[in-house]
């Protein structure tokens, strides 16, 4: 979303995890040794890139980029919230591609979330209804996912505009699809967000199970990655005027959280669990590895934060990440790719 103050399917793609690895670009500030760079015992910054910043591409801006999948050939997918998905080399990260997605109307789309499905369809979210749309590799709009009343954006629903589908990921097996919301809903205690979640059918997918996630204080969800073993990834943000960003990176777990699709209101009551999540880095905490900011930020390396998707494992085990940041078109903000590895808990506190 543009900032305010205060895959085979992506399980292909995991599943190719294990030989899938999208190498730093060739201009990227990396180290020698990737212990060095430890953001926290669990994460390292391997290198980062500012190589896209400001450039264009086909006639088209390359900026605004708000998601990332591992696309079929390990290529990346990456999304832009005005409308353009391009196709990133694995190797150097630069564009090979790019189409243009509209909705059923023609319209530009505000999209936030992708997920390359198994048979190389793109599952894109856009925040403005919110919706679910699917598109052929070429653009084409082929239909639309249902969405809960209470997620649409009010007044049809309960949902705060630009607030809502900011992430998006199959879960192993490609059976389930998540979208995450990145604000709270009406009613809802104020930074309780939900999760939703969509089954696989013969034909499509229907409305399943919902979760809700508790974030950090101020802050907002900008994007949820399935891991391998069924958990998510999930990256809070927020931004402070004057004094710049917050990224944090979480791992969550889903699997003794209560289904809230028919609980109308939470607000952290007892009988109704939510997700679990345990830090695993918050990013102001990593080496800056000698990046410049363009705006005042607690860390230069940091910058408005909001795609991510896993790309590969490192030989001793380590999930390999890629993450983007949007500039949102904006003079002092930067388009930045990290690369970084995190290993992961056994189990997520409660």
């Amino acid at each position: 979303m543009r900032m305010r103050s205060v895959l085979a399917t992506v399980t292909a793609g995991l599943a190719a995890a294990t030989c899938v690895t999208a190498a730093a670009p060739a201009d990227a500030h990396s180290g020698t040794a990737p212990g060095v760079h430890a953001c926290s015992p669990a994460v390292s910054i391997t290198s980062y890139s500012d190589a896209l910043d400001k450039t264009t591409y086909d006639g088209t801006f390359v900026g605004n980029l708000s998601a990332l999948a591992v696309d079929r050939g390990g290529r990346i997918a990456a999304l832009s919230d005005r409308s353009s998905l391009f196709t990133l080399d694995r190797e150097t990260l630069k564009p090979t591609s790019v189409v243009n997605l509209v909705d059923e109307k023609g319209a530009a789309l505000d999209s936030e979330g992708l997920a390359v499905d198994r048979d190389g369809t793109r599952l894109v979210t856009s925040e403005t209804e919110p919706s679910v749309r699917r598109y052929e590799r070429d653009g084409t709009l082929v239909g639309s996912l249902p969405v809960p009343d209470a997620l649409k954006v009010a007044p049809a629903g309960r949902a705060t505009t630009n607030l809502t589908f900011e992430g998006l990921t199959l879960l192993p097996g490609g059976h389930t699809l998540l979208a995450a919301m990145e604000g709270s809903l009406s009613g809802d205690t104020a930074g309780i967000v939900r999760f939703q979640t969509w089954e696989r059918t013969r034909h499509d997918f229907r409305l399943s199970a919902q979760y809700g996630y508790r974030t950090d204080t101020g802050l907002g969800v900008s994007e949820a990655q399935a891991t391998p073993d069924g958990r998510l990834l999930v990256l809070e943000r927020g931004f402070t005027a004057g004094v710049g960003n917050t990224v944090r990176l979480y791992l969550a777990d889903l699997r003794h959280a209560t289904d809230t699709r028919r609980v109308d209101t939470l607000t952290g009551q007892d009988g109704v669990r939510l997700a679990r999540k345990t830090l695993l880095a918050d990013l102001v905490n990593c080496p800056s590895l000698g990046a410049q900011a363009k705006q005042p930020q607690p860390n230069p390396l940091l910058d408005n934060i909001e795609g991510l998707t896993v790309t590969g494992r490192t030989p001793d085990g380590r999930l390999q990440l890629l993450l983007v940041s949007d500039d949102n078109q904006n003079a002092v903000q930067t388009t930045r790719l990290y690369s970084l590895s995190a290993r992961l808990p056994h189990t997520v506190n409660g």
